[in-house]
C-alpha cells in the first residue's frame, strides 16, 4: 500500500475489521493527516499520520500523553499504537472519554459556557502544577543520549501517583525554547506573506530574554482550542465543568503564562477582535480556583505573549480568509496595525 493513512492503519490495527474512516475537520498543520476509525464492532478510533515523515510531533504526543495519564488527573484519551520511527510514523488513541468541547460550548447558554471556560482554566491549572527543573523541548519518553530524562520537581500536591514514565527534554532557556516554537510556527505556515511579523515577534522576545528566562518551568499543552478539548461528567469538586484534553503533539516544558494568554486567545477571541470579558475572565477564574492565583509573573509577561500570538493570524492569513469570507488584504492592513498596538504595549511597560 502505497497511501500513508492506509499504510499506518494496517500497521496499527493489523488483527482488526475496519468499516470505514472518517474525516476530522480541517487542520491547520499540513504535515499530519488524522482520521476516525469505525471497526466492524462499532468501536472508534483516531489515527494520526505524519504524511511528510518527521517522527517528532508522534513521539512527543505519545510520550506526554503517557505521561500525564500517569501523573496528572485529566483526562486523556489512550494510547493504542504508536510508531513515530515507522514509514510513515502513526499514533492511534481511543476516543476521548467524554464530549467535544466545541459541540457542547455551541449549545450552551452563556452560564454554561462560563462552566466550560471555567473547566478548561481548572484543568491547566492542574496541568502547570507538573513543575521541572529546566525548560525545553520534549522528545519523547524515556532517556535519549545527550539529553535528560526529566520528571517533576515539585513536592506531591496530592494529586500525582508516586511513579510514572519519565520525558525526554532537551533542555534550553526558556527564550531559545520559545524562539524554537515560533520557528515552528513559521514552518507549518501557509503564507509567507507576513514574514516581518515574525521577525518582528522575534526581535521583541529576545529584547525581553532577562524577563521571560525567569518564568517558572511547567508542562504545558501548546494548543488550547475548542476542537482540542472533551467533557467528561464532573467529580463535583467544582461547579465548573471537567475537561480533557487531546492533542499534545506540541506540548512542551515552558511557561505557564504563555500556556493560559494562548488558550483565553484560542477559545474566546476573533481575528482581532477580543470575545466577551466574561467568558474570557471564566478561563483566569477557573485557574485561579484551582492554583491559588494566577501563575507567577502573569502581569509582566502577558504582553509578551499577546505579541506572539499575533503570530498564529500571520502565518495563515488565507485560512483565516476563508474562514472570515474577507480579503486578504484587508486582514493584512488589521493585523499589522493589531500587531503594532501589542508591541507599543510591550515598549510602554518597559
Amino acid at each position: 500500500m502505497n497511501d500513508p493513512v492506509e499504510t499506518s492503519l494496517a500497521a496499527a490495527f493489523p488483527d482488526r475489521s475496519v468499516e470505514e474512516l472518517v474525516g476530522v475537520g480541517p487542520s491547520w498543520n499540513g504535515g499530519n493527516e488524522t482520521v476516525g476509525v469505525d471497526f466492524a464492532d462499532g468501536e472508534r478510533a483516531y489515527l494520526k499520520v505524519a504524511i511528510e515523515g518527521d517522527g517528532s510531533r508522534i513521539a512527543r504526543e505519545r510520550a506526554v500523553v503517557e505521561y500525564v495519564a500517569a501523573r496528572r488527573p485529566i483526562p486523556v484519551p489512550a494510547v493504542l499504537a504508536a510508531e513515530p520511527t515507522g514509514e510513515p510514523p502513526y499514533l492511534a488513541t481511543a476516543s476521548a472519554p467524554g464530549r467535544d468541547l466545541f459541540a457542547a460550548f455551541e449549545e450552551a447558554g452563556t452560564e454554561r459556557r462560563e462552566a466550560l471556560l471555567g473547566g478548561v482554566g481548572e484543568t491547566l491549572a492542574t496541568l502547570h502544577a507538573e513543575r521541572f527543573p529546566h525548560h525545553g523541548e520534549i522528545g519523547g519518553r524515556g532517556a535519549v543520549t545527550g539529553r535528560e530524562e526529566t520528571t517533576a520537581v515539585e513536592p506531591d500536591d496530592g494529586q500525582r501517583p508516586a511513579n510514572g514514565p519519565g520525558l525526554d527534554v532537551a533542555t534550553a532557556s526558556w527564550t531559545d525554547t520559545l524562539l524554537a516554537t515560533i520557528e515552528r510556527t513559521r514552518e507549518i505556515g501557509t503564507t509567507d506573506r507576513l514574514a516581518r511579523h515574525f521577525d518582528a515577534v522575534i526581535d521583541c522576545v529576545r529584547t525581553n530574554r532577562t524577563l521571560l528566562d525567569e518564568a517558572p518551568a511547567a508542562l504545558v499543552h501548546g494548543d488550547i482550542a475548542k476542537p482540542n478539548g472533551f467533557v467528561v461528567d464532573g467529580d463535583g469538586r467544582s461547579t465548573n465543568a471537567e475537561v480533557g484534553l487531546i492533542d499534545w503533539e506540541l506540548a512542551h516544558v515552558g511557561d505557564p503564562v504563555r500556556d493560559l494568554v494562548r488558550a483565553r486567545d484560542q477559545l474566546c477571541n476573533g481575528f482581532d477582535t477580543e470575545g466577551p470579558s466574561r467568558l474570557g475572565d471564566a478561563v483566569y477564574e477557573g485557574y485561579r480556583s484551582r492554583a491559588g492565583g494566577l501563575p507567577e509573573g502573569f502581569e509582566a509577561r502577558r504582553p509578551i505573549y499577546r505579541v506572539v500570538r499575533v503570530l498564529g493570524r500571520s502565518g495563515f492569513l488565507d485560512q483565516w480568509a476563508t474562514y472570515l469570507d474577507e480579503p486578504v488584504a484587508d486582514l493584512v492592513d488589521r493585523i499589522d496595525a493589531e500587531l503594532n498596538a501589542r508591541l507599543e504595549a510591550v515598549s510602554s511597560e518597559a
